[in-house]
């Protein structure tokens, strides 16, 4: 019989492939799999990881945004996806909206900072560098998340981001500028969802 160099290569290939993906159940435990399709909480994350355990799953969503004549859009069905991601030591969510664009943010808690830290994405504005919140859970159960912005007027403040009324079968997203203080708040943004899966 003659080596055929070319079918060689092809067998050593598919069978290196199926030992590298054979193995994933030990070596990547946590991450999505038929039995667990949005992973699972790495017993190496910090503890906050599960302050977003809730949200983990599908959930049907409406959301509002306002129009810059401070009136608000008709609400828009979305569906919004949480997962545990790099092996059950980060969240990754996205949101898929009927007009076809997507969104999404990848979340890691830092334990030297104390802090989430949420980088967001859009297939609507591609950019070459993420813009990112910051901040947690606070003691009422709500998560807050901040990112300096300045206003139309050029006043100093922040974008902030709020999930309140979080349970195992809804949530509330608020976004809403705010100054530096605090004391001025103008909501731009809300969702209200409910779990699906």
């Amino acid at each position: 019989m003659r080596f055929r160099p070319g079918l060689f290569l092809l067998v050593l290939s598919v069978n290196c492939h199926s030992l590298l993906y054979a193995q994933p159940s030990k070596l990547y435990q946590y991450e999505p799999s038929v039995k667990h399709p949005y992973g699972v909480v790495n017993p190496k994350a910090p503890e906050q990881i599960r302050d977003f355990a809730a949200l983990v799953g599908n959930s049907q969503c409406q959301s509002t945004a306002r129009n810059p004549d401070g009136t608000w859009q008709q609400p828009e069905a979305i569906l919004w996806r949480y997962k545990y991601i790099m092996n059950g030591l980060a969240i990754q969510d996205e949101t898929l909206k009927p007009d076809g664009s997507h969104s999404g943010s990848i979340r890691q808690y830092l334990p030297d900072e104390k802090k989430w830290f949420v980088h967001y994405y859009s297939s609507s504005s591609p950019t070459t560098a993420l813009p990112a919140w910051s901040g947690n859970k606070t003691k009422d159960g709500n998560i807050i998340l901040y990112r300096e912005q300045k206003a139309p007027n050029g006043m100093e403040g922040f974008y902030r981001i709020t999930f309140f009324d979080i349970s195992d079968a809804k949530f509330e997203w608020k976004g809403e500028w705010v100054d530096k203080e605090e004391k001025i708040v103008y909501p731009t943004w809300k969702i209200s969802c409910k779990k699906k899966v």
